[in-house]
């Protein structure tokens, strides 16, 4: 897909002689929000980390921003444009709101991160109200807000968001998920991972559906949502 921003074919992942993923492609163009739903287990997370180097392919390929990144580490990775929220968040506690945000930045030129940070405060305005809290003492909202925030200062291309609204309340996920189809809005493609595969689904332009580190079903987000089989194992009866 010659378009896409970023490009996975054909990847697959190994822990020892485990494999954890097997011969996942997709791919996400720009401006364009694309999810994987599945159960615990299926290999989602695992497809983040090895697209954002933090964990070796095994076999296949990525591709982001017309670059192979295949042998890039993360740093690098970040450098082109691409950032990762990773499920825990991985905030540093100890630390102020605004201090989080400052690293978040640090390889952007200071004048820049500067005008970063307004427009994060903007967009999340309790961020800006807790500037001088330390992360540690936020609720589950807020924390997954400043790990947003945090990667947002990196002026990513695309965002990829690993269970953003795992453990939080059905207001919060709300907040959430607008936030994530305001970020679509300005430019930024994001690439979700979500057990909440209804809003998921909602949200998204495309999909995919992993079971057990494989595929098994990909296409517009609409049309997986009227699917019965995807009804039936992941959205239940409504």
């Amino acid at each position: 897909m010659t378009d896409a921003l970023l490009e996975v074919t054909s990847a697959a992942v190994a822990y020892g002689k485990v494999q954890a993923v097997r011969g996942v492609s997709l791919a996400v163009r720009a401006g364009e929000i694309v999810t994987v739903i599945g159960a615990n287990g299926a290999g989602k997370s695992t497809l983040l980390n090895a697209t954002m180097g933090a964990l070796p392919l095994a076999s296949g390929s990525i591709r982001f921003a017309g670059e192979d990144v295949g042998r890039l580490g993360v740093e690098e990775r970040v450098a082109l444009g691409l950032c990762l929220v990773p499920e825990r968040r991985e905030l540093f506690s100890t630390m102020t709101v605004e201090d989080n945000l400052v690293l978040g930045g640090f390889r952007v030129p200071r004048a820049v991160a500067r005008d970063t940070i307004a427009e994060v405060y903007d967009r999340f305005p309790r961020l800006k109200e807790r500037r001088d809290q330390l992360a540690g003492t936020m609720s589950g909202g807020e924390r997954q807000m400043l790990a947003m925030g945090r990667a947002l200062m990196s002026r990513p291309k695309l965002l990829m968001l690993d269970e953003p609204s795992l453990g939080l309340a059905p207001r919060i996920v709300a907040d959430i998920f607008r936030i994530v189809a305001d970020l679509r809005a300005s430019g930024v493609a994001i690439l979700l991972v979500e057990q909440n595969a209804r809003a998921a689904l909602a949200a998204a332009d495309h999909a995919h559906v992993m079971e057990l580190g494989e595929a098994i079903a990909s296409g517009p987000a609409a049309d997986l949502a009227r699917d019965d089989r995807i009804v039936e194992s992941y959205l239940g009866f409504h």
